[in-house]
């Protein structure tokens, strides 16, 4: 009998048959493995050797890999502080590149607003000169429209005269449309001594031949402008020969005045037997600037003829400031007799004035006894004042 677990079985119960079958098998089992596992220690050694090879090796790792985190933080660090320096070093530039940003900007926009401010005053001058181009184009169209009608371009011929001989003249040395003892009224009388006499300026403006002259677009209409200029200026000789050269009245001859400098130089380029004609008639043909010249030469004969005339009234003042001279001459000399008196006077005086000087020092010492009794000449009398 055998118990197990309580309960008791008998030893060739298929129960215990069992259990013991089982124990066997794992007797057998325990056996085999203890023999396995003798073989497996005798097995393992190198293995266990090459384990603790391989844990040394994994402690070294563990040991590199701790430094090496170290070294990581150490680089970490480093970089942190690398990082925080090298953004202060930015932001340092960045502030200066911002400020040199502003000041340049700033430059920038102050010069901006100053060209533009020189540009408004550009544009003001030049909307300015636009508006006196605009003005003067105006003048210039209402000048043609002057040009263009005969009696309006005489006037203006006139005006420009009369102008020129006011700054070249006296005022009592002409007159502006003076009339003629043959009726005929002059432009300007210019009132110049014998000889020559007055002279007669006139004003004349072919301006309708010399437009066509300029206007001519073949040789033909040339032609025929020029023959138009060469006749209308040889009808104006004519006409102021006849008006205004008058024997007893005026000067032998004349001046006709050609307001237009152009005028006058296509004349005497182009046109010399006019210019001898004028001569011939004895009218001399003038511009603006040889009327000038003219004008200036006619004020020195006047100034010349009325110094002649002034030459007797010159001759009297003259002896008058002679006259002059030899009384304040006089004057002088009574003068210089009365100073010659007054400082003999005062000479007298100041002799006088040093001898009662000494008297009276003498008397303020009590120098008495030193006074000479027999002196003539008293300390207080009439001597004493000389």
């Amino acid at each position: 009998m055998i118990t197990l677990f309580g309960q008791s079985y008998a030893w060739n119960a298929p129960e215990v048959l069992v259990v013991g079958g089982v124990l066997l098998v794992l007797l057998g089992m325990l056996f085999l493995t203890l023999r396995a596992a003798g073989r497996s220690a005798a097995m393992t050694a190198p293995l266990m050797r090459e384990m603790g090879w391989l844990g040394q090796r994994v402690q070294a790792l563990s040991d590199g890999q701790e430094r090496l985190a170290g070294g990581l933080h150490h680089v970490s660090e480093n970089q942190a502080v690398s990082q925080s320096a090298m953004l202060q070093v930015m932001e340092q530039r960045l502030a200066e590149v911002s400020r040199q940003m502003g000041e340049s900007l700033q430059g920038t926009s102050t010069r901006t607003a100053r060209s533009l401010g020189e540009l408004q005053q550009r544009l003001e001058t030049i909307d300015k000169a636009q508006a006196n181009i605009e003005k003067l184009s105006g003048n210039v169209l209402n000048l043609q429209d002057i040009l263009a009608n005969k009696q309006a371009r005489g006037a203006f011929g006139e005006i420009q005269l009369n102008d020129i001989v006011q700054k070249a003249l006296p005022a009592d040395a002409y007159t502006m449309q003076a009339t003629l003892s043959n009726g005929k009224r002059a432009d300007c009388l210019i009132h110049l001594p014998n000889p020559p006499g007055p002279i007669v300026i006139d004003a004349k403006f072919p301006l309708e031949a010399y437009e066509a002259m300029r206007r001519a677009e073949n040789p033909r209409q040339l032609t025929e402008a020029q023959a138009l200029l060469r006749s209308a200026v040889r009808v104006h000789i004519k006409a102021i020969a006849e008006k205004y050269i008058l024997d007893g009245e005026t000067a032998d001859g004349a001046l006709m005045f050609l307001p237009s400098e152009a005028v006058y130089a296509e004349l005497h380029a182009n046109f010399p037997e006019v210019v001898r004609d004028g001569f011939a008639a004895r009218v001399w043909i003038v511009s603006p600037t040889t009327c000038m010249a003219t004008l200036n030469t006619m004020r020195a004969v006047l100034k010349d003829a009325r110094m002649r005339e002034q030459a007797g009234a010159i001759r009297a003042t003259l002896r008058q400031l002679h006259r002059d001279v030899e009384i304040v001459v006089e004057r002088v000399d009574k003068l210089s007799t009365h100073f010659n008196q007054a400082r003999a006077d005062l000479d007298g005086i100041t002799t006088a004035a040093e001898r009662a000087g000494k008297r009276a020092a003498r008397l303020d010492n009590f120098d008495f006894e030193e006074l000479n009794p027999n002196d003539p000449t008293p300390i207080l009398g009439p001597q004493a004042a000389e």
